[in-house]
């Protein structure tokens, strides 16, 4: 795909100074762009970086302009007009661009408008596929399941049976949908299995990494709202509740019947524990662990922050100590109490 600046300027509402006419091929970074090329500046303290970069055309806020030697695109949020950018003259191909012949698809199933489906794909009774939906080699659709237009799916994604996927969702390869969630009686020592009966429901514009896993629940639905957007290798389990606008990084855990509110920031290795609520607009530093609800919005951390190795070892060492500290320090504090 080319563009000239002109076009890129009426897609993003931007205002171009310099050559309109200019053909835009690729988009870069500042150090790497080149001649065809279109970068972006939304952090100040990369300047200098601007002032060399060899990038045929910049995304760049008006303070920023005296600054940039070369053709501009100016507007609010570079970043954002990036994106817009990206997606443009995005060249990731599709997961499949046609039905496949060795691809099994039930007698029953209803296919959209310009439906693919690749090689060695499995798509069961009663599944409901809408217009321009792309499944990628390897893939199993259950039972009952409805996929929403334009929804895509790469290779040897698995939705269990009664999953639903809204319209423009993108899933990632090696993820897995409608596994059963952890639901288990202990009858004396012995485990006894509780069928999980519910499903998944997944809303619109929802993206999900690879090998990330969402439980179906035990009776009820898991549900992902709209707009939500889940990193890579996170567990999503039974009947967990994730609210409009939520970012989820990779390697999250979310425990049983959790609810997390609207426009929340989860950082990565995070550990929510189960049957409670998170807040909306609540974020989350990374590696935390989430034992009690969150009530008000703002941000929130645990842990130990990386040091030395020979800082930590001391560090350790004093927690161990914690109890012993406490113990001391109350001692003092009722002694100076009588003194007084």
């Amino acid at each position: 795909m080319v563009f000239t600046l002109a076009q890129l300027a009426q897609q993003l509402g931007a205002e171009v100074h310099g050559d309109e006419n200019l053909e835009i091929r690729r988009v870069a970074t500042l150090e790497k762009a080149g001649e065809g090329d279109i970068t972006f500046l939304s952090n100040k303290k990369y300047r200098d970086y601007l002032a060399q970069s060899k990038a045929s055309a910049v995304l760049i806020t008006e303070a920023d302009l005296p600054f940039c030697p070369t053709n501009a695109l100016v507007l609010k949020d570079p970043y954002v007009g990036f994106a817009r950018v990206a997606q443009l003259l995005d060249t990731t191909p599709q997961p499949a661009t046609d039905i496949h012949p060795s691809a099994v698809i039930a007698a029953d199933v209803q296919l959209g408008e310009r439906v693919a489906i690749g090689a060695n794909a499995v798509i069961e009774s009663g599944v409901v596929l809408g217009d321009d939906v792309r499944i990628g080699p390897g893939c199993f659709v259950g039972k009952d399941t409805r996929l929403g237009a334009r929804s895509r799916l790469w290779a040897n994604v698995t939705l269990y049976h009664k999953v639903t996927l809204g319209t423009d969702c993108l899933v990632q390869a090696g993820t897995v949908i409608g596994a059963d969630g952890f639901g288990y009686a202990n009858e004396r020592g012995e485990w006894i299995k509780i069928p999980q009966l519910g499903g998944v429901t997944i809303g619109n514009r929802v993206e999900i990494g690879a090998c990330t896993t969402i439980d179906r629940g035990a009776l009820e639905d898991t549900r992902i709202a709209d707009n939500v957007i889940i990193d890579n290798q996170c567990q999503i389990a039974h009947n967990v509740e994730i609210g409009y606008g939520t970012a989820v990084a990779g390697s999250t855990v979310m425990a049983g019947s959790l609810k997390v509110g609207k426009y929340c920031i989860i950082g990565g290795a995070s550990v929510f524990n189960g049957h409670m609520e998170i807040c909306d607009q609540a974020t989350v530093t990374g590696m935390a662990m989430v034992m009690r609800p969150i009530t008000e919005p703002g941000v929130y951390s645990s842990g130990i922050p990386l040091q030395t190795n020979k800082e930590w070892r001391k560090t350790a060492a004093r927690v161990m100590r914690i109890d012993e500290m406490h113990k001391r320090i109350s001692k003092l504090e009722k002694k100076l109490g009588e003194e007084e």
